[in-house]
This record gives C-alpha cells, structure tokens and sequence, in this order.
C-alpha cells in the first residue's frame, strides 16, 4: 500500500485516544417482507445520534464483489492490506486461547459436526454443542489420539463447538486443502497437499481425520467427527506499536479475535463473556492504553444462523449500554463491521459495511441514522476497510503533514 511508504515519516505520538468499536457482521439485507434490514429494522437510538454527529460512508473489506472471512476483514481493518496480509483461522484461533505457536508448528481451526456413516456432513456445528461437551470429547480424542508418523497432536477446547489443533513435528508445511464443505448434505472434502512440501502434513491429518471419526463413533455426542479449517502457520508482520505508535488493546469474547490481535502486538485484556463484560473492560482499562479495539460477536452468529429478529434485538441491546461512551474522553470514535452478514444469506456476504467515524475533527454530514442505505449517502463515501485506520490516525491528530 502507498501509505506504507509516507507513514514511518508522518507519524507521530500523542495522548489521544482512539476507539474502533466493530459490530461483527453488522451489515445486513432487506427482508423480503418489510424491505428493511436488520439495522432500519432496529430501535437504536444512539447508534442514530452517533451517526448524526459524525462522519459515515461505507467500507469495502477487500474488494467489490469480494466475500471476506473474519480474519481478512479484521487485517483490513487493521490498516494490512488483506491480501498481502494472510493469516490462517487456525493459528488466530490458537493464539486466542492462549496456545503458545512455534514458527514451525501448524495450527487448525477445527469445527466438531455431525457426520452420517457416509461421509456427510448433516450439521456442520454439532447443533452447536455447550462447551462443557466439547471439553468431554476433546478429552476422550486426547487419550486416543496423542502422535501420527512422530507428529504430536494437541486438541484444545475454544468454545461451543469450536477447538484449536496443534501439529509439532519436522517437515511439517501449511499448504493443505480443507475437508469442509462449507454447507451441509454433501461429503467431507479431500484433505490433499498443494504443494509437495506440505505431504508430510495432509498424510497426518487424514490419518487423524479417520481416527477421529472412529474415536467418536459410539459416543452419544451429536459430534461425530471433526471439520479441519485454517490449516496455517504463525506470520511475522508489523506491530501497532511499530507501525503506529499505538499503546493498543483487544477488547473481545471470541479467541479468534485475541488471536488476531495478539499478531498484531495487542494486549489481549480479560473481557469475559457479555458485552456488559466488555464496556466495563473498557472502563476499567481507559487510562491505561490509547488505542482499544472493542469486538462484539453476536451480530455476526445470528446473521450465520439466518435469525433476523435476534439480530435486531442484539443490535438494539448493544446500543442500550452505549450511552457509556459519553463517559469516556475519546478523539475518534469509529463504528463499524468487518463485513456484512445478512440473515437473509446465512452468512457472509460482499455488501459494504456501514461507518461512522466521530471526532471533534470530522466533518458531520446529513446522515442521521446508522444504516446501511443512509451511511452509502455519507461524506467519506465508500472507501476501503484499510483506509480506516489512517482516518482515525488524521482525526486523533497523529499524523504530520506530508509533503512541503
């Protein structure tokens, strides 16, 4: 990116602070019936008064057209460029939970699912199993399951039906297809190398793919098998202290996104599990940081799960707490998501995402409601997630200028 040769000269620090306050999947799609989303659906009064006061526009994760994952969104988000930027979903979900990574060592995002005798996948979340059970069946697959051709397996529970996998071994490379197959009633994908170096690795992944399934055949968990996803090894990249000079931390419930964070030289603060848990995290650690990355799940899962009421009740459960911001001296409050999840599409979609950026020094334009539609008639227009992060640089007043 052109900024990353103007910004090591421009750069400044400063005791503003900043928040990016990101409603994961937050962009959404008319429902048929009312012809409103989720977000013109909700009551969200001070979302609203946000948006009236700042500055809006909509975001491009990556590229028009493009359908992004989590991490690419975040990365974008960010200020990386997401394309040249790839970080795995397996390492992001290591790292989360507080899995100490080797450079050498693979790491997979793994999904327990519900597998017939055939091979198909009937719910690829395991009807989305307590982590209690998950706890239950990663234990019984660790006593089972502990080396394959002299690589160690280590199986960790994240969370609901979500665990991390560990490979330690020689010879061991990234580069394997996953065996999900992204929807169900069809079969688990092949786990296959794509280069010749990564043989070595798809050789005991189907090994353990097999085992696992044999391991939890006659339990009586819904799991019966494991979808292997975001198989990756830990990138080396720029810190925010580095490339910002920012005293940055992650504010969040899921482990991908400390994960994430933690790559990015964050420190990961103890949110617990409520977004009551996390503004009073932000509460508790304001004085202490100037940069604080606020992530809120819930948008995102029930726009997966295609319940368009209980995201707008979650929408409008996240603007009752958000009149606390008021409370808080920030230079630059930004709202916004990663990447649109309509309810009505089950999942991610292309669509931009909405934005506010609020600040002493942005220009308020005459949006005057926190929408998809109204935010497209913004004055920052539609620009590309990672551009965000220089808008909120220019707005805390920690860039100089460029240029005689």
């Amino acid at each position: 990116m052109r900024y990353e040769k103007i910004l090591p000269d421009i750069i400044k620090k400063n005791g503003n602070k900043i928040l990016m306050l990101v409603l994961d999947g937050i962009g959404g799609f008319p429902d048929p019936g009312t012809g409103r989303t989720e977000l013109e659906t909700a009551r969200k009064p001070h979302l609203d008064r946000l948006a009236e006061e700042g500055s809006c526009g909509t975001m491009t994760p990556v590229l028009r057209g493009i359908t992004p994952g989590s991490g690419p969104g975040h990365i974008a988000l960010f200020g990386y460029d997401p394309i040249d930027v790839q970080i795995g979903r397996g390492t992001l979900e290591c790292l989360g939970i507080g899995i100490d990574l080797g450079y050498e060592d693979i790491a997979i995002r793994g999904n327990f699912a519900d597998i017939d005798e055939n091979g198909i996948v009937t719910d690829r979340r395991a009807g989305r199993i307590s982590t209690e059970e998950n706890r239950r069946i990663v234990s019984i697959i660790s006593k089972n399951i502990r080396e394959i051709s002299g690589v160690k397996i280590d199986v960790q529970t994240v969370k609901e039906h979500r665990c991390a996998i560990t490979l330690k071994g020689e010879g061991l490379n990234p580069a394997v297809s996953e065996n999900d197959p992204q929807k169900e009633g069809l079969p688990l994908k092949p786990l296959n190398a794509l280069d010749p170096l990564s043989e070595k690795t798809a050789s005991v992944l189907r090994e353990f793919e097999k085992k696992v399934m044999e391991t939890l055949k006659g339990s009586d968990s819904r799991a019966k098998g494991l979808l292997l996803r975001g198989i990756s090894k830990l990138p080396t990249i720029p810190t925010f202290s580095e490339k910002y000079k920012l005293n940055a931390v992650c504010i969040a419930a899921y482990p991908m996104y400390k994960g994430l964070s933690k790559i990015m030289g964050m420190e990961i603060a103890d949110a617990g599990e409520t977004v009551d848990d996390e503004f009073r995290t932000l509460r508790e650690t304001y004085e202490k940081y100037d940069f604080f990355f606020l992530h809120i799940k819930k948008t995102d899962s029930y726009g997966e799960d295609g319940n368009f009421a209980a995201k707008v009740k979650m929408i409008e459960d996240i603007d009752s707490r958000l009149w606390q911001l008021r409370k808080m001296d920030f230079s630059c409050i930004a709202v916004t998501g990663d990447h649109s999840t309509p309810s009505m599409m089950k999942g991610h979609s292309w669509h931009p995402v909405p934005l506010i950026v609020k600040s002493p020094n942005s220009i308020p334009d005459k949006v005057r409601r926190f929408t998809e539609r109204e935010c497209s008639a913004g004055i920052l227009g539609n620009i590309y997630s990672r551009e965000l992060m220089y808008l909120l640089l220019a707005c805390s007043l920690k860039l100089d200028k460029f240029g005689a």
